[in-house]
């Protein structure tokens, strides 16, 4: 997607705080952080929204998780325990309109969120 945020990311043409990079995801620093940690965990795929997730994708989104999941443990944040979201249109907060997921912590969440 020419016009995507995220697909600009993966290809160098704006910048980021890159954190973890592999062949199916990136993960970088949020530039408006919800917590004192807020990466945000891409695939390298552009696919809009959870809604558009076919049966062939179950397994890169798998691997977004085990990206959160390593990416966590090398931010000091499994002991203590860090939150995933994913936000799925616009009334759920997604704003850029590229498949990611939130890894936030470093402080303690209340339930329910927003």
């Amino acid at each position: 997607m020419t016009d995507c945020l995220f697909c600009k990311i993966i290809a160098g043409e704006i910048p980021a705080n890159i954190v973890y990079q592999d062949a199916d995801c990136v993960a970088f620093r949020d530039i408006n952080p919800q917590a004192p940690t807020h990466i945000l965990i891409i695939p390298r795929l552009h696919i809009p929204t959870l809604n558009d997730l076919e049966s062939e994708n179950a397994g890169l989104m798998g691997r977004l998780v085990l990206a959160a999941k390593k990416i966590a443990h090398a931010e000091n944040l499994s002991d203590d325990g860090y939150r995933l979201v994913f936000n799925c249109n616009a009334d759920a907060g997604q704003t850029v309109f590229h498949v990611h997921v939130h890894l936030l912590g470093g402080r303690v969440f209340g339930w329910p969120p927003g």
